[in-house]
């Protein structure tokens, strides 16, 4: 009677292949990458979208990343309804790649460009080159084979026509100042010309100017970019109001309206007194007298 054979030596199971990191179609909010993130590294899902949002607030960095996540990462292949498995994927086109690639050499050279001569094109310049960048994306997966992601594509120029739109609409101030200012001139000598800030409220008072020293039109202009701004002015001022341009927010001029013109003091003489500018960005503005 032969001996059985010894029984072969366990083997180790077969190492289980991690799936590739693809966008998910079915747990999706935005895009799909939070759920794409979730399936590939079993960490749920809602966790991946604190995460984007706690970057987001810290800095701003989120809305970027997902962005990039959204152009770069594939999106998983579909599921029929009968639960079949789904053809897999044709071709992903490279428009996505490239437009990334170009978008950073585009902002990278715009860099050298600030830092190196005496150009400044400020943050309106980057957002409208990166803007056309993808612009030019979007033509070009309009004509490339394969699966472009023009989603992806599509959501990053929305969030650069935003930002494009946002800096249009408040004015460059080259002073750079910021916070809260008061200016609160007691003579005619006193008044500036022009009146400049940043971010803060800016309260202008020319309460306290003697008109009767007014020989020639006064003439004050503001330029600020995220605030309020208050502008006060005696009883007996004649007061012109050439240019009111506010981007977003309130204006109020006499309790009259936002409409400029001739406003005329409670004891003036029909002279102009002082002429006033205002360009402004965010916030209220308000012109009254004291």
């Amino acid at each position: 009677m032969t001996a059985a054979p010894p029984p072969a030596p366990p083997t180790d199971p077969p190492p289980v292949a991690r799936p590739a990191l693809r966008r998910s179609r079915t747990d999706k909010v935005v895009g799909g990458v939070a759920g794409g993130l979730a399936e590939y590294s079993g960490i749920d899902a809602l966790l991946w979208r604190v995460g984007f949002v706690a970057l987001t607030v810290a800095g701003g960095s989120g809305v970027l990343v997902y962005l990039l996540l959204w152009l770069l990462v594939p999106a998983g292949p579909r599921r029929p309804v009968d639960g079949a498995p789904a053809a897999p994927p044709g071709p992903r086109s490279p428009v996505a790649g490239i437009t990334v690639a170009g978008l950073l050499i585009a902002v990278g050279l715009l860099v050298l460009v600030t830092r190196y001569t005496d150009v400044d094109l400020g943050p309106r310049g980057f957002l409208a080159t990166a803007l056309l960048v993808v612009g030019a994306g979007l033509v070009a997966s309009s004509f490339a084979r394969g699966r472009a992601p023009r989603g992806g594509l599509i959501a990053v120029g929305a969030v650069l026509s935003l930002a494009v739109l946002f800096t249009s609409a408040v004015p460059e101030i080259d002073d750079g100042e910021l916070g809260d200012r008061t200016y609160r001139p007691d003579s005619i000598a006193d008044v500036r010309s022009v009146y400049r800030l940043d971010a803060g409220n800016l309260d202008v008072d020319l309460s306290e100017i003697d008109v009767d020293e007014i020989d020639t039109p006064l003439r004050v202009r503001i330029y600020h970019g995220l605030g309020d701004v208050e502008v006060t002015v005696p009883d007996d001022v004649d007061v012109r109001i050439d240019h009111v341009e506010n981007g977003i927010g309130d204006v109020d001029l006499f309790d009259e309206g936002s409409d400029g013109g001739l406003f005329r003091g409670e004891d003036g003489d029909g002279r102009v007194d002082l002429v006033l500018t205002i360009d402004h960005g965010l916030g209220d503005v308000e012109v009254s007298r004291a």
